[in-house]
């Protein structure tokens, strides 16, 4: 048996849990460089869509306040892993499957308390701790799973908590009735248009789909989610994520970059965050790409787009290569006279720890205490009292990414930690 637990609306219910004067009033979240709503809370569902642009949104009179927050990745990651925490205090197994859903291993849960009471269980604890309200759904396999998360989402009566056991299917047939197919876990829209076209609108309809037909005209994957709408468990929990095969941080710019040196900076900074990311993996890199374009939407402006690789003679995880390598390659695809929109770096060819592979007749070895001083670079700057980077970044660069309405850092940054007044 598998659980679902699932943040309600998690973008917005974190930035509600520090400023509960705004508890129950619409919050909307917007995009990087403040440009599209990308969550909404309940309140604000009714007001604005999903990808509206917010200079659309914002000059538009509302009948209440709308509350709208840049996004502060920093703070959705930090609660994220307090929710993960507290679930796995309370189940024997959890897979963090996305930054607001965990998947739980329920099995022989029963012996001890209903499915429904353990689930409310988990919301009791989840809210104590952290202040967030999730959504628990129980099912034979995961994709049961999911659409018993959604259905406690959909009819309140559930109170957030539903279970569809294999010895009530009257119950699952009666729910995937229910369900469009667009909802079902791993079809989505675009296979979801297809499928109504073939007469299959409802879940239901798509588990009694033959499972050969499925896979003939669709894929092996949409086959197994009509197995796992029969019961039939088909995807396991995993005891660890696999390993990237690839890592890319990129950015668009707050202003439009002209400058070299500007654009210098931009990769330098992206060079030592996908650094990080790589050495959070436990992993070695061999292929470093820089990559920058002009935005499509500059009318009647040039346009320009290119990618450049590096490739390391020797594995490394050490920003001072990654960052020298990604220069390198800017510098081959630099062309003045374009306003640059956008630019990434991508590591490739990534290696597990201790598997980095050698050559004793490159002149490019690997570098005396490398990881002693990245272990300790990450160290000091995970501690939240200060942050120590490469100067090649700059200091405030005018090409950074706007977030105007950005909420403090509460929980990663000595210095905005909420404070309490006693009056």
């Amino acid at each position: 048996m598998f659980a679902l637990a699932d943040v309600n609306s998690f973008y917005a219910s974190v930035e509600k849990v520090f400023r509960p004067e705004i508890r129950n009033e619409p919050v909307i979240i917007l995009s990087n460089n403040d440009g599209c709503v990308i969550a909404r809370s309940k309140e604000a569902k009714p007001y604005v869509r999903m990808g509206e642009p917010w200079f659309q949104v914002k000059d538009r009179d509302f009948p209440e306040r709308i509350n709208v927050f840049s996004s502060n990745y920093a703070l959705y990651h930090s609660l994220s892993q307090r929710v993960m925490a507290c679930l796995e205090e309370r189940a024997p197994h959890v897979e963090q499957y996305s930054i607001d859903e965990m998947f739980i291993d329920a099995t022989g849960i029963s012996a001890s308390a209903s499915f429904e009471d353990f689930g409310r269980q988990l919301r009791t604890y989840v809210r104590t701790c952290t202040g967030l309200t999730i959504g628990v759904g129980f099912g034979i396999s995961k994709t049961l799973a999911k659409s018993a998360q959604w259905a406690g989402k959909e009819w309140p009566q559930f109170g957030g908590v539903l279970a569809l056991r294999p010895e009530n299917p009257r119950r699952t047939e009666k729910l995937l009735s229910l369900q469009p197919v667009e909802e079902v876990w791993g079809v989505g829209r675009r296979i979801g248009k297809k499928l109504q076209t073939l007469g299959i609108r409802t879940a239901l309809d798509l588990a009694r789909a033959r499972p050969a037909f499925i896979r003939k005209t669709f894929s092996v994957v949409l086959e197994r989610t009509v197995r796992e709408l029969n019961g039939e468990s088909c995807i396991p929990l995993e005891d660890a994520p696999p390993p990237r095969q690839q890592i890319v941080v990129s950015r668009s710019f707050g202003e439009r970059i002209t400058d070299y040196d500007a654009m210098r900076q931009a990769v330098c900074s992206y060079a030592e965050r996908v650094a990080e990311k790589l050495r959070e993996d436990g992993q070695y890199c061999h292929h470093v790409a820089s990559f920058l374009r002009t935005s499509p939407f500059d009318a009647g402006k040039p346009g320009y787009g290119n990618t450049a690789t590096t490739r390391l003679s020797t594995g490394t995880r050490d920003s001072r290569d990654i960052i020298q390598a990604a220069v390198r390659a800017l510098d081959a695809i630099w062309r003045p006279g374009f306003r640059y929109a956008k630019a990434g770096v991508m590591l490739s060819e990534l290696r597990p720890d201790g598997v980095a592979q050698l050559n004793l007749f490159e002149e490019q070895q690997m570098r005396r205490g490398s990881d002693e001083l990245m272990d300790l670079l990450d160290a000091m700057n995970r501690s939240g009292r200060f942050r120590i980077g490469f100067a090649g970044k700059g200091i405030e660069p005018a090409w950074q990414m706007k977030r105007e309405m950005l909420s403090p850092a509460y929980t990663t940054r000595w210095g905005e930690i909420p404070k309490a007044h006693l009056l």
